[in-house]
């Protein structure tokens, strides 16, 4: 049994033993839509109100690296910039939301398709990122491949500055408000990979990419 039937599986129980339907109906669902709208959330911390400055102190703590474009055309520039920085070479996955960017012009070899173990680095967008943390919140979907930014050894995120908030209940809202049903798969990124494990001695890459670098991009 995968995950998800498992998941359902479980919930199905839960739903029985409390005599209801096997799945929601659309008055349970009001229901909870009216109770969420009439409770505020908890308090929040002061974060300041430039979000794009925060976001950029934050990732910065995370261990994560910042570039800013002016435009969406300006990406694969600054992504070859930053992969011939490290020698990383010019080859890269990435979304087929990106199929449109000028990659081959800036000498990257970018393929639109999940990626395969042979992959070092991996291309996204990302749905919204949070400045309180800055997290990346990344929701899957036929061309948004979840493991694009999970198995290369490398991850660069394309992050809109229209598009950071300021808490991840903001982030929520986002999603709830433009999708409405959140993805199989939803993701919070906040730089690379770590663990402790070892001698309580942070090591980056454990389980995922050893670096993420964000290109901030200004217009959208």
């Amino acid at each position: 049994m995968d995950t998800s039937a498992a998941r359902q599986a479980i919930f199905a129980r839960i739903r029985k033993a409390q005599n209801r339907l096997p799945e929601p109906e659309q008055a349970e669902l009001d229901q909870v839509k009216h109770y969420l709208a009439q409770h505020e959330g908890g308090p929040k911390p002061d974060i300041g109100a430039d979000l794009v400055e925060r976001f950029r102190q934050q990732a910065l703590r995370t261990s994560q690296t910042i570039d800013e474009v002016d435009n969406l055309n300006d990406v694969p520039a600054a992504a070859a910039r930053y992969l011939g920085g490290l020698g990383l070479g010019t080859k890269a996955i990435a979304w087929q939301t990106l199929t449109a960017l000028p990659w081959a012009h800036s000498g990257l070899e970018v393929a639109f398709r999940p990626p395969v173990n042979d992959d070092l680095v991996g291309i996204t967008g990302c749905f919204c990122a949070v400045a309180e943390t800055g997290t990346l919140m990344m929701l899957s979907g036929a061309e948004t491949f979840a493991s694009a930014a999970l198995l290369p050894e490398t991850h660069i995120a394309i992050v809109p500055m229209q598009r950071i908030l300021g808490s991840i209940e903001d982030a929520f809202a986002l999603a709830q408000s433009e999708r409405g049903v959140l993805p199989r798969a939803t993701n919070f990124i906040s730089g690379p990979s770590r663990t402790g494990d070892i001698e309580q001695t942070i090591v980056l890459g454990a389980h995922g990419p050893y670096r993420v670098h964000l290109i901030l991009v200004r217009d959208i």
